[in-house]
């Protein structure tokens, strides 16, 4: 199966990048490496895969439709994975035209290729954030009225309705995955649990943002993987799929974790509450169970410590 990977110098994008070589599969991963964060993380992400020999790298945007529309005369993919995107809630405040470009134009410019190019399949990195604040926990992708609560929420519902139009118009396989807050090894360093493992590591006080009794459903980097992997071997025509944990941890637990594994002293400071962040996120994993056999394995706990070590092992270089 040869594959257009997008976003696959990233935290996810990476990860799933080798677990696919490692099933034979041929990757051309698109990702411009651009400077949300340092583009040198995104290098280190892809060094121990860059010379496989079914890998090739393009660097490029994803709304370059001459770029696209190259990739998939020559390539001929049987199936894209499309996980780039402009990432976070509070920058999405900062510039909101940005995360429509990308997120919403790039989307579309990477529908329009496929229906182009005759390739019949999209795996769609959505997010959780569509959700907003529906009371209505847990989540069940078959919620009615849908109110994100960022720009970057709304870019991602966007997203899934281009999806769906594609895929009632034009007949394209697609399936749409509600990402829960990934974490594990490589995660990017703007995100809260490698921040604040930083910040404990140097002895700084570590921000909390209301009286930290937010909760998340934290999800572990492999279980998030091997979820897109069965979405992959699904082959459905149509579905929106909730990957998380299922379950919902509070987040000073989650900055008390860190800082047992990290074997220090964790000082908070307790902050006004930010725009754009619901007080608790919460997968109902029915349909993933019943569609795609996932089942989540990694316990917070687990998942924390597995993250530290990594951590520590790239503090120490």
């Amino acid at each position: 199966m040869k594959i257009l990977l997008t976003g696959g110098a990233g935290f996810i994008g990476s990860h799933l990048a080798r677990s696919l070589l490692d099933r034979d599969c041929r990757v051309v991963i698109l990702d411009d490496f651009n400077d949300y964060y340092s583009p040198r993380i995104k290098e280190k992400n892809l060094a121990g895969i860059a010379s496989r020999p079914c890998l090739e790298i393009a660097r490029g945007s994803i709304g370059d439709k001459e770029l696209l529309r190259k990739l998939f005369a020559s390539e001929g993919f049987d199936l894209v994975v499309h996980l780039a995107a402009r990432a976070g809630v509070r920058p999405s405040f900062a510039d909101p035209l940005l995360y429509q470009d990308v997120n919403v134009g790039g989307t579309l410019a990477l529908l329009e290729a496929s229906r182009s190019f005759n390739t019949k399949r999209v795996i769609f990195a959505s997010s959780s954030s569509v959700y907003g604040d529906n009371p209505a926990r847990p989540w069940r992708e078959n919620l009615a009225n849908l109110f994100p609560l960022s720009p970057y929420g709304v870019t991602k519902l966007m997203g899934e309705h281009l999806c769906r139009i594609y895929h009632r118009v034009f007949g394209l396989k697609v399936t749409a995955l509600r990402f829960f807050t990934a974490y594990g090894p490589r995660q990017r360093p703007d995100m809260a649990i490698h921040k604040f493992a930083r910040l404990i590591q140097e002895g700084k006080e570590v921000p909390v943002f209301g009286d930290g009794t937010s909760q998340r459903d934290y999800t572990y980097i492999g279980d998030i993987i091997e979820g897109i992997l069965k979405a992959i071997e699904g082959d459905l025509e149509w579905e929106v799929i909730n990957l998380g944990s299922g379950r919902c941890v509070v987040l000073e637990e989650v900055v008390d974790l860190i800082g047992r594994f990290l074997k220090k002293p964790v000082r908070k400071r307790f902050l006004p509450e930010q725009p754009g962040d619901a007080p608790a996120t919460w997968a109902d994993l029915a349909r993933a169970r019943h569609l795609l056999g996932y089942e989540p394995k990694t316990e917070i706990a687990r998942g924390i410590e597995e993250f530290i070590d990594w951590f520590k092992r790239e503090s120490e270089r």
